[in-house]
């Protein structure tokens, strides 16, 4: 199969525009974007919502600048059918961006949402459209939206990142009556990241001699069966605790495990551990430039890759993490392996349309960061309006850092016609509970779940709250179910060590205002026996939200 290696102009009259062939990823793409009329899953929408006083008219400029002058954002494709190939140019006009007062138009809070999911997901014409959109939305006198819509043909998670911190970086020289300081920008039939058709038939044997065997279905246990086609997806997210992951992330260290290893092992813990499946394949991206003159070339150059974790009945959580990173080495060596070679070879009858290996997927999440236009105007990235999954699920990693602390979060994308949302959130409570288990016994197997907490039986729950109970009451003596947390001797500072250690031990995301409700060791335990929802899970309980329960109650 031809790769960017091999694009070159075609032979044309000077007339004509130049062409030149797709890589393999685009050409995917293209028939993946044909394959059910134009499906949204090809699309790559972002939200920013700016608070501050925008200069409008500006930074429609700076937008309107930065989608014209890459060259990959004034592709046009075409198939051409007699050398069975996709074909695309790069002199076509730019996309427009373009500019409307919400506000002054009397444009209803409902219309707004429609017209943010629209400009999102509506499909794009690759012949004849440029294949991105942008749309400036004035809402408020303090509120303005950046709706800026590109196909996943010519960007990926890494030119996502660079195009917006480009447009702040415009804005602000703009603001200041100065020039921006931009590089030039490479033509993506320069950018070569995917290794060529000799050196692939030459080191694919060793990739598939790796991967041989591996199932090439990730069994989910909680995975309904279903006839629904659709790809509406849905989310939930949950943030692990400073304290946790310091402590998880040291383990991790010493073995020499980035925090997408973690997650990839702490993944594949807990399907082994809820199923009978021992042996995993799940799909990454790599974004493909490794090359430092590529690090700014805006285009689809990424591959996807697969990292494959096996585990037995004696595998310990150490050794877990080892067998993972040298797995993720050995995926990361092979990253630029074109993945259609790799499927080829494992699944010769695999269906085009859908992910060619496995239908699950861990990456570190790509989300850019907020774009800072002035000192009193600042962008934050939006959740979107709704997902279209690529994947059945798809796991991802975040690690941030304030006020010197680390917290890892793990979010996870699904298809709502497979998964129910409550078993999601099972299983991310599982992956903490994981976590807390390799911090605590890494040397067990994992296994084994007899040193895992109880939670089966309300007798179960009740001892572990009256435990913990007595833990941070520093008491030996018993605590009747209906009594008090205050009137056994707790206040409102004992009450937060207690939300702490009981969502530790649970691997449930609580909130100390559900316990405030609760108040007793029965009506704590209660709060145990249904999985969190992603209302309740930490990675939605920020700053903002502890204060409004605060003032609540």
């Amino acid at each position: 199969m031809e790769t960017a290696k091999d694009i070159l102009p075609l032979n044309r009259p000077t007339t004509e525009p130049q062409w030149y062939e797709a890589n393999a990823a685009q050409k995917g793409l293209w028939v993946l974007d044909r394959v059910e009329h134009l499906r949204p899953t090809s699309l790559i929408p972002t939200v920013v919502r700016f608070s501050g006083p925008v200069d409008h008219d500006l930074l429609v400029a700076s937008v309107r600048r930065v989608l014209g002058r890459h060259p990959a954002l004034r592709s046009r494709f075409r198939l051409d059918a007699w050398n069975k190939r996709i074909e695309y140019r790069t002199d076509a006009p730019p996309a427009e961006t373009g500019f409307l007062d919400a506000a002054a138009e009397g444009w209803s809070a409902q219309e707004l949402d429609r017209l943010v999911d629209l400009l999102c997901y509506t499909p794009f014409d690759l012949a004849d459209e440029a294949p991105a959109r942008a749309e400036v939305i004035r809402v408020d006198a303090g509120t303005t939206l950046l709706v800026f819509t590109v196909h996943h043909i010519v960007c990926d998670g890494w030119s996502r990142t660079l195009l917006m911190a480009e447009i702040a970086e415009v804005y602000r020289a703009g603001f200041a009556g100065a020039e921006p300081r931009l590089s030039t920008p490479p033509h993506p039939s320069e950018v070569v990241t995917m290794a060529g058709p000799e050196e692939t038939e030459e080191r694919l044997p060793a990739v598939l001699e790796r991967l041989m065997g591996v199932p090439v279905d990730v069994r989910i246990p909680f995975r309904r069966q279903t006839d629904d086609p659709s790809l509406s997806g849905a989310s939930a997210a949950l943030r692990l605790d400073a304290g946790l992951t310091e402590d998880l992330l040291a383990v991790a260290e010493a073995e020499g495990c980035t925090p997408f290893m973690v997650a990839t092992a702490l993944f594949a813990a807990s399907l082994a551990r809820t199923g009978d499946q021992r042996d995993f394949l799940f799909a990454f991206g790599w974004p493909g430039r490794d090359d430092p003159a590529h690090a700014d070339a805006i285009g689809m150059f990424m591959n996807t890759a697969m990292i494959r974790v096996p585990l037995d009945e004696a595998t310990t959580w150490r050794e877990l993490l080892r067998t993972t990173r040298f797995a993720a080495m050995e995926a990361f060596v092979d990253a630029d392996v074109p993945l259609e070679a790799v499927a080829a070879g494992l699944r010769p009858e695999r269906e085009v349309i859908w992910p060619p290996l496995s239908p699950v997927l861990v990456n570190m999440a790509e989300m850019p960061a907020d774009l800072h236009l002035a000192e009193d105007v600042v962008g934050r990235i939006q959740p979107l309006p709704s997902l279209h999954m690529k994947y059945d699920l798809g796991l991802f990693v975040t690690v941030t850092e304030e006020s010197g602390s680390r917290q890892l979060e793990l979010s996870a994308d699904f298809i709502e016609a497979l998964y129910d949302r409550g078993d999601v959130a099972a299983l991310l409570a599982d992956l903490q509970r994981c976590a807390i288990q390799l911090v605590d016994s890494p040397e067990e197997t994992v296994t084994d779940q007899s040193a895992a907490v109880d939670l089966s039986t309300p007798e179960a729950r009740v001892e572990l709250v009256r435990s913990l109970w007595q833990e941070v009451l520093k008491t030996d003596d018993q605590v009747g179910d209906d009594v008090s947390f205050f009137d056994a001797g707790g206040d409102s500072l004992l009450l937060i060590m207690l939300v702490e250690r009981l969502s530790q031990a649970s691997g449930q995301a609580l909130r100390t205002m559900d316990l405030f409700r609760a108040g007793t060791v029965r009506g704590h335990a209660e709060l145990l026996a249904a999985p969190a929802g992603p209302g309740a899970s930490a990675a939605g309980s920020g700053s903002r939200d502890r204060i409004l329960g605060a003032a609540r109650g």
